[in-house]
């Protein structure tokens, strides 16, 4: 079977699924030449600026795969319809959040950039473009991109050059904090379609650099819904470890013992048997409401009552953790300074989209609390963002409450290190696993805190004993012992 020649791919989309897929394909094929576009003039600044520290998108080795292939064969820019049409080959990797309102709100994906993506290449395609949906989609969204596609090539059939589409499903499989591990030694590609040469057109293309074996073909419908299954049961793995956790604290037992002894079983294996405070990122939760509402559309309801509750879980032990530090801290925190060490949803990426802690902050802002929140990689304006709050002037370490502050006026400020977080708190939350936070000095940390003072290790980062020799209380999820 001959494939279709690809020299040109346009990728629509520069977030932090169509970035840093399209730097490897183009690092590792440097004959074919790679655009991305997206209407976003900032993001495309940002991706192009000289000074790789400043890419939108936070990802270790990222910065090295631009390096090599921007100015080469990989361009960013605005111009979308030019993009198109002079594309072989067009991945759309838009943004697909659930929807907010209207039929399928708080369940259901909102499709209109995906079915705006179609549109656009229908009008702007020359000649015959295979169509790759990138984004995370429900199943038969295909059928949406495919109708809008054949309506355009109907008309285009008087055309001194009439245009043609394939239309492929080729979900990503990436964990943020190590997407390029993931794109570059992937533990499998899947290609679902119906047209056989455009599904060997684009797996030649991945046949640069993964092993044929690891290439998987099947239709676009298997495609679509393996994505969201794979994610679904990913996060069902988080829900569960967390529930065990919760039993771990009330008996005894520590759940990182419980996690070794079952994660041994070849059968259930290791990963994804880390307690935390739940899982967040883009992917998880819209994957999971959205295969409840297939569920039910279907008329499956007792199949979308078993994967809400995953959410459910979810949700509940976010709040535990915020109802834990209340209760630890004699009952209130109104007035009191809580430092938030990390706010990213995990270790390695910038990325703040359904982070665990901004539910915990939301819920302590709402009983008074005065936070300190330092990432290293997350802008406080990100922060002011997702909180829906301004960020207020750090208060003098060495006064008191303020009058608004008891109150019960919760405020949030950004810390500039983690000494600076902590001075004056009552309490230090950890909720984001970065590497600094497992080597903190608490001897050194101790005394800038207000005592009696509590960390409560919502991650399992810190050393026990390092904890409780500095004069600390401390909390670490899962642990009975402690």
């Amino acid at each position: 079977m001959t494939a279709f020649p690809i020299r040109n791919i346009c990728c629509i989309g520069a977030g932090y699924v169509g970035g840093p897929t399209m730097a490897v394909i183009a690092d590792r094929c440097p004959q074919i030449q790679v655009n991305v576009v997206d209407l976003n003039e900032a993001r495309i600044a940002a991706w192009n600026d000289l000074d790789l520290s400043k890419l939108p998108v936070y990802e270790p080795g990222l910065d090295a795969v631009v390096d090599r292939a921007r100015g080469r064969n990989l361009t960013f820019s605005t111009q979308v319809d030019a993009a198109i049409a002079a594309a072989d080959m067009v991945f759309i990797s838009v943004n697909t959040p659930t929807k907010t309102k209207g039929l399928g709100a708080g369940q259901a994906s909102d499709l209109r950039w995906v079915e705006a993506c179609a549109r656009q290449v229908a009008q702007s395609a020359q000649g015959h473009t295979i169509v790759v949906e990138k984004s995370t989609l429900p199943v038969r969204t295909a059928e949406v991109v495919r109708s809008i596609l054949e309506a355009a090539q109907r008309q285009a059939v008087d055309g001194e050059l009439p245009i043609s589409f394939s239309v492929l499903s080729n979900p990503e499989f990436l964990a943020e904090g190590t997407a390029i591990r993931d794109l570059e030694s992937p533990d499998r590609v899947l290609i679902g379609g119906e047209n056989p040469v455009a599904i060997q057109s684009l797996a030649e293309i991945y046949g640069h650099w993964v092993p044929v074996e690891k290439i998987l073909l099947t239709n676009l419908w298997s495609s679509e819904l393996s994505k969201l299954t794979a994610n679904a049961f990913l996060a069902q793995r988080i829900s569960s470890i967390n529930s065990v956790a919760a039993l771990c604290e009330h008996t005894g037992a520590d759940v990182r013992e419980v996690a070794r002894a079952i994660g041994s079983d070849s059968r259930i294996g290791s990963k994804f048997l880390e307690a935390g405070p739940g899982f967040g990122g883009s992917c998880f939760q819209k994957d999971i409401l959205n295969l409840v509402y297939l569920c039910r559309h279907f008329g499956l309801p007792d199949v979308a009552d078993y994967w809400e509750n995953v959410v459910a879980l979810n949700t509940w032990q976010q709040h535990r953790i915020s109802r834990l530090v209340v209760q630890k801290l004699f009952g209130t925190v109104t007035g009191k300074r809580l430092a938030l060490l990390g706010f990213a949803f995990k270790a390695d990426t910038n990325d703040t989209r359904e982070a665990p802690a901004i539910r915990i902050a939301h819920d302590l802002l709402e009983e008074g609390a005065q936070l300190a929140i330092y990432d290293p990689k997350v802008d406080p304006q990100q922060i002011a963002f997702d909180l829906q709050l301004a960020a207020s002037s750090p208060p003098d370490v060495q006064a008191g409450p303020t009058r608004a502050a008891l109150s019960g006026e919760g405020t949030w400020w950004s810390g500039t290190s983690v000494a600076d977080t902590v001075a004056g708190a009552d309490a230090a939350l950890i909720l984001t696993e970065w590497h600094e936070f497992r080597q903190l000095d608490w001897v050194a940390l101790a005394p800038l805190m207000r005592q009696p003072a509590w960390v409560f290790d919502a991650r399992a980062v810190v050393d026990p004993e390092a904890v409780k020799s500095s004069g600390l209380m401390l909390w670490r999820v899962g642990d009975g012992a402690v």
